[in-house]
């Protein structure tokens, strides 16, 4: 791991530093480039927009790994709003969801039952859940609750991470349940028996999952910025006969907008995820740690346009 993203990671965990951050008047005109806003009205805004251009949302309620029932009841109406206000203003989008802000480190049962009320209200609204996938230390959790979800649900689109070692394994045991994946990089500080530390093996591992999950689960999703390995699954779909609607590419909001409005014009499914909400500073940490490149993107996204 490099200096850089050990550092990033570290701030990212420090309270103290946050609250420097928070109050700098240049950081939060900054990260409005990345974050739509604080409320669920500034997302909407922000995915009505994409949507004249061809690009759908992925909708994100900052937060995560609540302790208390409370707070996960108050995620779970919060979730539930958002797939109400996204039906009633007609925008394309779905919402992605995160376990542990729905209780799944206080009790199981309950953040069962909070996904699955969710999954039934999203199926009204002729809309789709997707799950994020958290650090490693809550992945069984997430599967656990997520099979026993598939049981009785539709499955919802997973997220799973190309840099964890035990990630192939997760996808050959999700087979058989034909769950539809994002398949995204990582972002999470992993020490080296979880993950994978270098860029050129963890570029190796996404190639090698994006062919298993055209080959294997329906409908799936390429969350990354990196062109090269988007250009990967286009070839992986032409090697299969598949058409540019066959798979899904999914960005960050304010991340490679150009290529995103390339990607769309040029007949491609893609899907910004725009996250919404106060508790922007870890987020934007993680997602500026990733990978360098993301550092100068987020640079390079101060000048114009």
């Amino acid at each position: 791991m490099s200096v850089t993203r050990r550092a990033l990671l570290w701030l990212g965990g420090r309270p103290g530093a946050q609250r420097i951050v928070q109050r700098t008047p240049l950081s939060r005109s900054m990260v409005r480039r990345f974050v739509a806003g604080d409320t669920l009205q500034d997302a909407l805004h922000v995915i009505a927009r994409e949507n004249r251009s061809g690009i759908g949302g992925i909708l994100d309620e900052l937060g995560e790994g609540v302790h208390e029932t409370a707070m996960a009841e108050r995620a779970a109406a919060d979730y539930a709003a958002a797939l109400q206000a996204s039906r009633q203003q007609a925008v394309d989008t779905t919402v992605a969801v995160k376990l542990t802000q729905l209780g799944l480190l206080i009790d199981q049962e309950g953040c069962l039952s909070r996904i699955a009320s969710l999954c039934d209200q999203a199926e009204g609204a002729g809309m789709r859940l997707e799950i994020d996938m958290e650090h490693s230390d809550v992945v069984d959790a997430t599967l656990q609750v997520y099979r026993r979800l598939a049981a009785s649900h539709a499955p919802p689109r997973l997220a799973v991470q190309a840099y964890l070692h035990r990630t192939p394994g997760d996808l050959r045991s999700l087979a058989e349940l034909g769950t539809p994946i994002r398949l995204v990089k990582g972002a999470y500080s992993e020490p080296e028996d979880r993950a994978l530390q270098s860029q050129e093996e963890l570029s190796a591992r996404y190639r090698e999952l994006t062919d298993w999950l055209f080959d294997h689960h329906p409908d799936p999703a390429f969350g990354t910025h990196d062109g090269a390995m988007i250009g990967y699954a286009q070839t992986a779909a032409r090697r299969r006969g598949l058409g540019r609607q066959s798979f899904e590419v999914q960005m960050l909001y304010g991340v490679r907008r150009d290529l995103q409005q390339e990607l769309a014009r040029a007949g491609y499914r893609v899907r910004v995820y725009v996250p919404f909400g106060s508790a922007w500073y870890p987020y934007l940490l993680r997602r500026l740690a990733e990978r360098p490149a993301n550092l100068r993107f987020f640079l390079r996204s101060l000048g114009p346009g």
